[in-house]
């Protein structure tokens, strides 16, 4: 069992928010769903990617906000723009890899190049990088590289 998970505060939508996520990652999947006073999903338990989490219908108090964010690493940018696309349906997109999915939730698409790119040798490359990704809405990896590379 993990030690230590995340509850994400739904107005409502817990239950839906958890089919949306684990139909996107794979190794996921939900799990127990308990019921509030109103027979309603009140709490869902689910797993992305093998991480768990508890969706709370806690109601419209609390909304999300950028101030945390869920960073999906990618390996190729086929993953970014599959992330991407899959994440961003019903949301909004942010600048440098951020966008809000349908619910509200902030979540980062990062290429693991980029670590590379913005602390690379090349203080100059990594700048130009740096430069790049700040115009950019979805992170683009052979962009950043043509900025890095000096192209």
């Amino acid at each position: 069992m993990q030690k230590i998970s995340t509850c994400l505060w739904f107005d409502g939508q817990a239950a839906e928010a958890a089919e949306f996520y684990t139909s996107i990652f794979d190794k996921s999947s939900v799990g127990q769903i308990m019921p509030g006073p109103d027979g309603h999903a009140l709490t869902v338990e689910f797993e992305i990617d093998g991480r768990r989490f508890l969706g709370l219908n806690g109601g419209p108090a609390h909304k999300f906000n950028e101030a945390v964010s869920l960073m999906v690493n990618c390996g190729s940018q086929e993953e970014v723009d599959r992330y991407w696309d899959a994440l961003l349906a019903g949301g909004e997109e942010s600048m440098c890899g951020w966008l809000k999915d349908r619910f509200g939730l902030s979540w980062q698409i990062v290429p693991t190049a980029m670590s590379a790119l913005l602390g690379g040798s090349d203080p100059d490359g990594s700048r130009r990088a740096m430069e790049a990704m700040m115009q950019m809405r979805k992170l683009d990896i052979n962009i950043l590289q043509k900025a890095y590379d000096g192209g």
